[in-house]
């Protein structure tokens, strides 16, 4: 049964699952308060796994190899329909030096994942530019990144061709329209908008909006400062990552370094601290950058919620409102099983993971 809906925020998710639920026949109206894709989704480094995977739980593991599988053709389908290339580009990634490569050869071992130690030998003949005092390291072949602005882009361009879909930028919603216990709609700064259901996926900014119903939702904004080079095409043949910074190489030679974790609230101003800091972790990981000029610097906040396992699903409660956020520092990676799972459950079809490890019930 086709329904009307809401899908509160323009990121990769708010974009993402108001794509996947037109596609299944739905009418989706997505308002976004500023413009869609210029938050914490285009300031991301858009690796296609999480940094670490093996520290994170099984409810993370699982939608992020859903999303690893399905990225590829995502890819594809958006270039196809809108001539934007997202860039899923396949490099593998390296991790140096880890404290707990133990358990990163266990996890794999139990998941069935390649991994596995490398000789630092093999290391500089893949990295050549890559420093000299790194002692270890293990190798993941098939780790992909994607260009997100690229992505972001390429979902919008999507959206806009398809009639059953209205995208409202510059539309910060204030609060629910309420009827009892249902939820039949939202207050916007352009008036109301109603729909038979509202899904919040407004990122760092969904547990300020879930305030207005007296919901305490422990989603908080992480501040994260990244930089980028200009580089040769192949000065960075695959990602690497050390000591919790990382470098990510894009097709035309520009170089992702990342990134800092902050508790300063809603504050996205990058600072000459966190550039300094970046800069000399990315001369440690590949010491040629010294001569290189930063040509960006910028700041975005990450959704954070406890152990990085989003909210998908209803709320109880409060009938017609669902939510699709918390992601932390995994949105971009997430997004595919996250917007998939939440679009069979609010069409009723069998799901394509278990969700019952992100249910908002008996969650806050």
């Amino acid at each position: 049964m086709e329904q009307r809906m809401i899908v509160v925020g323009g990121g990769v998710i708010g974009l993402l699952s108001t794509y996947l639920l037109a596609r299944a026949g739905q009418t989706v109206v997505l308002l976004e308060s500023g413009e869609t894709g210029a938050e914490a989704s285009w300031a991301g480094g858009g690796i296609v796994s999480p940094l670490y995977p093996w520290r994170y739980s099984p409810a993370v593991t699982a939608l992020a190899h859903w999303s690893q599988a399905f990225y590829p053709q995502l890819g594809e389908r958006l270039f196809e329909q809108t001539g934007i290339d997202p860039e899923v580009y396949e490099t593998g990634l390296y991790w140096l030096d880890l404290e707990d490569e133990d358990e990163a050869l266990a996890w794999a071992e139990r998941e069935g994942r390649a991994l596995g130690r490398v000789s630092m030998e093999h290391v500089h003949a893949a990295v050549p530019e890559l420093g000299e005092e790194f002692s270890r390291a293990i190798f993941m072949p098939g780790v992909a990144n994607v260009r997100n602005p690229q992505l972001l882009r390429a979902l919008r361009a999507a959206l806009a061709k398809m009639p059953n879909v209205q995208v409202i930028e510059r539309c910060p919603v204030t609060a629910f329209i309420r009827d009892g216990e249902r939820i039949l709609g939202v207050h916007t700064a352009q008036g109301e908008v109603r729909a038979d259901r509202v899904v919040v996926a407004a990122g760092a900014w969904s547990g300020n909006l879930l305030a207005t119903l007296g919901l305490e939702l422990p989603v908080k904004p992480m501040k994260g400062q990244m930089i980028l080079f200009k580089c040769a095409e192949d000065f960075l043949p695959s990602m690497v990552l050390a000591k919790r910074r990382y470098a990510i190489p894009r097709r035309d030679g520009h170089i992702l370094v990342g990134s800092t974790l902050e508790d300063v609230g809603f504050d996205k101003t990058p600072t000459e601290d966190a550039l300094e800091s970046l800069r000399a972790s990315a001369i440690e990981l590949l010491p040629a950058l010294a001569d290189a000029t930063v040509v960006k610097h910028w700041a975005g906040l990450r959704p954070a919620s406890p152990e990085g396992i989003p909210y998908i699903g209803p709320v109880s409660g409060h009938d017609g409102l669902w939510l699709n956020c918390g992601h932390f520092r995994n949105g971009l990676v997430l997004a595919p099983a996250s917007c998939q799972l939440l679009t069979d459950l609010m069409l009723e079809r069998e799901a394509a993971l278990n969700p019952a490890p992100y249910a908002p019930a008996g969650r806050f």
